[in-house]
């Protein structure tokens, strides 16, 4: 028996159809559309990136050794066997602070963050407790990893990978370890995974000035913020993973990981940061207050979000790279539509180096000083002493530099790393009346595209 599959334009730009056609051996010949994958049968031609998805979401469903734990006996495979291999021996130490994310992605095909997230929600048992179908929690993984823009050198999938890791060790230190709940172990690594979703590469005030309907539709609030929660919330609908769940219960989770997504516009930092000190000084919090372990995760994810100046000096020099080139080609942009270039986005008179010792200054010392102050431990004083060593190498490296402008010989001021914060602030997601579906379909709609010309993204769902 001989089985065809038939892709075909249906006259509509980025529509199509599938056909499958089956010959028997007596030359008899079946045909029929259908849509990829267990549950996916539909009429009618489907999007571009509806296809992507159903066939990624193939892909992976039946080829994922990891999941499955089925070996191929085909020879054509040991290679990619022994890749499988390692991939599961660093799964193994996922909670060591050395825990290289470059390598873990090569060695899962591009595939770090799926892997990592169902890894880590498996080893803490969330599977069973929350009784979440296996299949709509992969399909959820993998369509968040195929809506982060792989084009972006910064904001894609492999760094939400890295932050989801860096969150799991936080959420193993004794004071979180032995006071968090399951939902909120559960919040605090969905949050990890979605938390940059669909990040287009430019930051709030490029969206802004160029009058995005994303600044429009979250009136220059937390613009990102916004739509990575309403993308989370948009996937999290769209399959259904907490459907089996009371409906209140289930807008209880959108509106926590909205809580802790939000919290991550660095815009706001003096805000957290000056709470999380107040509560220090104090010492009041309270971990078995429902309240106070919320703000907890969020200081833990704003940490996540931002560790990479704490990790080893091979890793973070990585992402210094990767982050300065977002940068500089955001610039790049401005320059070439005449319009103002952000801070810290123009080449010619911002250096890695400086971007990096400004930010370290500025923006990471405050933050991990205070969480070490809550969380006195062998990781903390390890991500501290890496800082250290970087900014003294960063600083050594722009010493040899020969500096082309004055601007050059000082590091970034506060007021270049830090966004200035808008004139609309919300500290906390809107009610769950603002999470309808409509909004959500709204905000879920440029992940198709990876484009970099000033991407205004698609309105259409």
């Amino acid at each position: 028996m001989l089985v065809l599959y038939h892709l075909s334009y249906e006259g509509v730009p980025d529509e199509f159809a599938i056909t499958k056609t089956v010959l028997d051996p007596k030359g008899l010949r079946t045909t029929s559309s259908l849509i990829p994958g267990p549950g996916f049968i539909s009429a009618g031609p489907v999007s571009g990136r509806r296809l992507r998805r159903l066939l990624s979401f193939q892909r992976y469903l039946h080829s994922s050794r990891l999941l499955w734990g089925t070996t191929h006996l085909n020879p054509l495979h040991i290679l990619d066997e022994d890749y499988i291999g390692q991939a599961k021996c660093m799964l193994e130490r996922v909670g060591s602070w050395n825990f290289d994310i470059f390598l873990f992605d090569r060695l899962t095909n591009g595939n770090s963050l799926v892997t990592m997230t169902f890894h880590l929600l498996n080893q803490y048992g969330l599977l069973e407790l929350f009784q979440l179908d296996m299949v709509k929690l992969w399909r959820f993984l993998v369509m968040v990893q195929e809506d982060y823009h792989s084009l972006n050198p910064y904001h894609n999938a492999v760094h939400a990978a890295d932050v989801t890791q860096a969150m799991y060790c936080y959420l193993r230190e004794p004071k979180l370890a032995k006071s968090l709940t399951s939902c909120d172990i559960l919040l605090g690594l969905l949050a990890a995974a979605t938390h940059d979703l669909d990040h287009p590469g430019v930051n709030q005030p490029f969206l802004i000035k160029t009058n995005h309907y994303l600044a429009k539709l979250y009136r220059n609030s937390s613009v990102l913020e916004n739509h990575h929660w309403r993308s989370a919330v948009g996937l999290l609908r769209e399959t259904g993973l907490f459907s089996h769940l009371p409906a209140e219960e289930g807008l209880k989770i959108e509106r926590q990981l909205g809580s802790l997504i939000l919290a991550t516009d660095i815009s706001r930092q003096n805000e957290y940061l000056g709470k999380f000190r107040t509560h220090l000084n104090q010492e009041d919090l309270c971990l078995s207050n429902a309240s106070h372990r919320h703000f907890i995760l969020q200081m833990a994810l704003k940490c996540a979000d931002i560790c990479n100046p704490c990790r080893p000096w091979e890793l973070s020099k990585q992402w210094s790279e990767k982050v300065t080139q977002e940068f500089f080609h955001q610039g790049d942009i401005e320059k070439k539509h005449k319009l103002e270039v952000s801070p810290l986005c123009d080449s010619q008179r911002n250096s890695m180096g400086n971007i990096q010792i400004g930010f370290m200054t500025y923006v990471v010392e405050p933050l991990f000083s205070e969480w070490g102050r809550f969380s006195d431990t062998r990781l903390s004083q390890t991500m501290l002493g890496h800082l250290g060593l970087n900014k003294a190498s960063w600083g050594g490296l722009v010493q040899q530099e020969r500096p082309s402008s004055p601007d050059e010989l000082e590091p970034s001021s506060p007021a270049s790393v830090t966004m200035p914060t808008p004139a609309i602030t919300k500290s906390e997601p809107e009610s769950a009346s603002a999470v309808e579906p409509t909004a959500v379909t709204t905000a879920t709609a440029t992940g198709g595209t990876n484009s970099k010309e000033i991407p205004q993204g698609s309105k259409e769902s």
